[in-house]
């Protein structure tokens, strides 16, 4: 009887183990969201960015890193744009340990939780890459904010989309400092993942360039959000194209006639591909 008892004992206490394990996974899934481990945004090292190269926001919610700038749009519960700025030194192997996503504190009306993303299929896809901040521990992690990814197809994500910020790594290397400014086209009618409805893009855009303010290099890509093994400069397009389609304004710091003429521009000379 004893014998019987013990064993009934001890089905009852793995029972509540299992259950308390459940219950805490549970929680975790759905509840835990780390603190940041960043620095206060304005202390510590930054990286600067053109006055010239921010482009304009369509919602005022402006939010500028030590290492990005970015306008969150709420509506679509992700930033039409992320700009920063990339320098040879940057690109280094260094090793960094993964942080978890954590929403962004300085979104004044919080930027999407990383939850909306399970089971959705999408990568959690970065704009400001994470590789092109190892530099960096603090501006690693700071590219983990939810304000900095958006709903990427697999295939996309480690295609074509992977191919040109490696293209990118190379440019840098090649001519030195670049800025560049990338989003998804948000525009209505977009289907959507998660409890926050999180836009998925039909398409996403990247212009670089190089060069001083006088004399500026730029190339803009328009890429349809599906894996494509056509060659990069496939993709090009004026400038002018992606600001019709997003309602955004980029290089409004520069002159008129300047500006003109390198958002109406479309070739990649002086651009080795």
């Amino acid at each position: 009887m004893e014998k019987g008892s013990s064993r009934i004992t001890n089905k009852t206490i793995y029972t509540i183990l299992l259950m308390v394990c459940i219950m805490g996974f549970w929680y975790f899934e759905n509840f835990y969201t780390p603190a940041t481990c960043n620095p206060p945004d304005g202390e510590g090292p930054t990286t600067e960015i053109p006055d010239y190269f921010i482009p304009s926001s369509t919602t005022g919610a402006v939010v500028r890193h030590n290492h990005f700038w970015l306008s969150y749009n709420e509506p679509f519960e992700q930033a039409e744009w992320v700009a920063y700025s990339l320098e040879n030194w940057h690109l280094t192997s260094d090793n960094r340990d993964r942080p978890m996503f954590i929403e962004d504190p300085l979104v004044k009306s919080k930027s999407a939780d990383w939850r909306n993303y399970r089971g959705s299929l999408y990568d959690r896809g970065h704009l400001c890459p994470a590789g092109d901040r190892r530099f960096s521990e603090d501006a690693y992690n700071e590219t983990f904010y939810t304000s900095n990814i958006a709903p990427q197809n697999r295939a996309f994500n480690s295609g074509v989309w992977h191919r040109l910020e490696s293209q990118v790594r190379s440019w840098c290397k090649r001519y030195g400092t670049l800025h560049v400014v990338t989003g998804g086209v948000l525009q209505d009618g977009l289907s959507s993942i998660g409890e926050e409805d999180v836009a998925v893009p039909k398409a996403y855009y990247k212009i670089i360039a190089r060069g001083t303010r006088g004399n500026i290099k730029v190339l803009a890509f328009l890429i349809p959000h599906r894996e494509s093994a056509a060659s990069l400069n496939h993709f090009l397009v004026p400038v002018e194209e992606v600001e019709r389609l997003t309602g955004i304004n980029f290089f409004e710091g520069l002159p008129d006639e300047q500006e003109d003429n390198i958002e109406n521009h479309v070739g990649a000379q002086g651009w080795k591909f």
